[in-house]
Protein backbone atom coordinates (compact mmCIF):
# COMPACT_ATOMS: atom_id res chain seq x y z
CA UNK A 1 0.00 0.00 0.00
CA UNK A 2 1.54 3.48 -1.00
CA UNK A 3 2.32 5.84 2.23
CA UNK A 4 -0.02 8.52 0.21
CA UNK A 5 -3.31 5.77 0.58
CA UNK A 6 -2.26 5.22 4.13
CA UNK A 7 -2.25 8.67 5.05
CA UNK A 8 -5.78 9.02 3.35
CA UNK A 9 -6.94 5.93 5.19
CA UNK A 10 -5.85 7.08 8.17
CA UNK A 11 -7.66 10.35 7.97
CA UNK A 12 -10.66 9.00 6.72
CA UNK A 13 -10.77 6.76 9.73
CA UNK A 14 -10.32 9.54 12.28
CA UNK A 15 -13.55 11.61 10.47
CA UNK A 16 -15.48 8.92 10.45
CA UNK A 17 -14.78 7.81 14.17
CA UNK A 18 -15.17 11.38 15.64
CA UNK A 19 -18.31 11.20 17.61
CA UNK A 20 -18.98 8.00 16.60
CA UNK A 21 -20.03 6.51 20.46
CA UNK A 22 -19.50 6.62 24.15
CA UNK A 23 -16.30 3.91 23.75
CA UNK A 24 -14.31 7.42 21.87
CA UNK A 25 -12.03 9.51 23.83
CA UNK A 26 -9.94 12.56 22.69
CA UNK A 27 -7.29 11.47 19.99
CA UNK A 28 -4.32 11.67 21.59
CA UNK A 29 -2.38 14.25 19.32
CA UNK A 30 -4.56 16.88 20.91
CA UNK A 31 -6.16 18.04 17.31
CA UNK A 32 -9.97 17.47 18.44
CA UNK A 33 -9.98 13.97 16.34
CA UNK A 34 -10.91 11.24 18.34
CA UNK A 35 -10.01 7.43 18.55
CA UNK A 36 -12.18 4.40 19.81
CA UNK A 37 -10.79 2.62 22.82
CA UNK A 38 -8.71 -0.51 22.64
CA UNK A 39 -10.53 -3.69 22.53
CA UNK A 40 -11.48 -5.54 25.80
CA UNK A 41 -9.33 -8.71 25.81
CA UNK A 42 -12.03 -11.27 25.51
CA UNK A 43 -13.52 -8.77 22.88
CA UNK A 44 -10.43 -8.73 20.87
CA UNK A 45 -9.88 -12.78 21.30
CA UNK A 46 -13.12 -13.22 19.70
CA UNK A 47 -12.26 -11.03 16.74
CA UNK A 48 -8.74 -12.75 15.94
CA UNK A 49 -10.34 -16.04 16.49
CA UNK A 50 -12.79 -15.35 14.06
CA UNK A 51 -10.88 -13.40 11.70
CA UNK A 52 -8.39 -16.61 11.64
CA UNK A 53 -11.58 -18.56 10.91
CA UNK A 54 -11.65 -16.89 7.84
CA UNK A 55 -15.20 -15.62 8.97
CA UNK A 56 -15.88 -11.87 8.11
CA UNK A 57 -11.96 -11.11 7.67
CA UNK A 58 -12.02 -8.00 6.14
CA UNK A 59 -14.71 -6.19 8.86
CA UNK A 60 -12.48 -7.85 11.94
CA UNK A 61 -9.48 -6.44 10.52
CA UNK A 62 -10.80 -2.63 10.01
CA UNK A 63 -12.21 -3.08 13.96
CA UNK A 64 -8.70 -4.41 14.92
CA UNK A 65 -7.10 -1.36 12.89
CA UNK A 66 -9.35 0.86 13.86
CA UNK A 67 -9.12 -0.13 18.07
CA UNK A 68 -5.84 0.05 17.72
CA UNK A 69 -4.74 3.33 16.51
CA UNK A 70 -4.46 4.59 19.95
CA UNK A 71 -1.15 2.07 20.08
CA UNK A 72 0.02 3.70 16.51
CA UNK A 73 0.00 6.92 17.48
CA UNK A 74 1.87 6.69 21.19
CA UNK A 75 4.96 4.85 19.43
CA UNK A 76 4.90 7.71 16.62
CA UNK A 77 5.17 10.25 19.47
CA UNK A 78 8.49 8.57 20.81
CA UNK A 79 9.39 9.61 17.33
CA UNK A 80 8.45 13.16 17.00
CA UNK A 81 12.32 14.14 17.64
CA UNK A 82 13.21 12.88 14.16
CA UNK A 83 12.20 15.77 12.00
CA UNK A 84 9.58 13.52 10.70
CA UNK A 85 5.86 15.33 10.44
CA UNK A 86 3.41 13.36 13.14
CA UNK A 87 0.77 12.46 10.65
CA UNK A 88 3.38 11.12 8.61
CA UNK A 89 4.55 8.74 11.49
CA UNK A 90 1.23 7.62 12.54
CA UNK A 91 0.29 6.68 8.66
CA UNK A 92 3.95 4.98 8.45
CA UNK A 93 2.81 3.15 11.81
CA UNK A 94 -0.70 2.52 10.84
CA UNK A 95 1.25 0.38 7.59
CA UNK A 96 3.37 -1.72 10.60
CA UNK A 97 -0.42 -2.11 12.62
CA UNK A 98 -1.98 -3.55 9.06
CA UNK A 99 1.17 -5.73 8.57
CA UNK A 100 0.90 -6.80 12.09
CA UNK A 101 -2.75 -7.53 12.09
CA UNK A 102 -2.36 -9.94 8.80
CA UNK A 103 0.44 -11.50 10.33
CA UNK A 104 -0.60 -12.25 13.64
CA UNK A 105 -0.88 -16.39 15.05
CA UNK A 106 -3.00 -16.50 18.19
CA UNK A 107 -1.19 -19.53 18.71
CA UNK A 108 2.05 -17.86 19.63
CA UNK A 109 0.00 -16.75 23.02
CA UNK A 110 1.25 -13.30 22.76
CA UNK A 111 -0.77 -10.19 22.75
CA UNK A 112 -1.75 -8.42 19.49
CA UNK A 113 -0.77 -5.31 20.84
CA UNK A 114 2.81 -6.30 22.08
CA UNK A 115 2.88 -7.79 18.67
CA UNK A 116 1.79 -4.90 17.20
CA UNK A 117 3.78 -2.57 19.18
CA UNK A 118 7.40 -4.33 17.40
CA UNK A 119 5.86 -4.44 13.89
CA UNK A 120 4.72 -0.37 14.22
CA UNK A 121 7.90 0.88 15.69
CA UNK A 122 10.07 -1.66 13.40
CA UNK A 123 7.77 -0.05 10.57
CA UNK A 124 8.64 3.68 11.48
CA UNK A 125 12.47 2.96 12.22
CA UNK A 126 12.91 1.65 8.78
CA UNK A 127 10.73 4.77 6.88
CA UNK A 128 13.15 6.99 9.20
CA UNK A 129 16.38 5.01 8.07
CA UNK A 130 14.93 5.35 4.35
CA UNK A 131 14.55 9.17 4.26
CA UNK A 132 17.71 9.99 6.53
CA UNK A 133 20.08 9.20 3.51
CA UNK A 134 17.63 11.72 1.38
CA UNK A 135 18.06 14.36 3.32
CA UNK A 136 20.37 16.62 1.59
CA UNK A 137 19.60 20.30 0.67
CA UNK A 138 19.36 21.26 -2.48
CA UNK A 139 19.59 24.34 -4.43
CA UNK A 140 17.01 25.73 -7.25
CA UNK A 141 19.52 27.97 -8.49
CA UNK A 142 22.66 25.82 -8.63
CA UNK A 143 23.66 23.52 -11.69
CA UNK A 144 22.18 20.29 -12.66
CA UNK A 145 24.01 17.39 -13.30
CA UNK A 146 22.92 14.94 -15.68
CA UNK A 147 24.55 11.88 -16.05
CA UNK A 148 25.19 11.07 -19.50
Amino acid sequence: MEISKIIAFVRKIRRAIVGADENVVDYVCGNGDALPLPLGAEEERIAVESMERGEDVERIKKKLIEHNLRLVVYIARKFENTGVDNDDLVSIGTLGLIKAINSFKSEKNIKLATYASRCIENEILMHIRKISGQKQEMSLTGPIHIPS
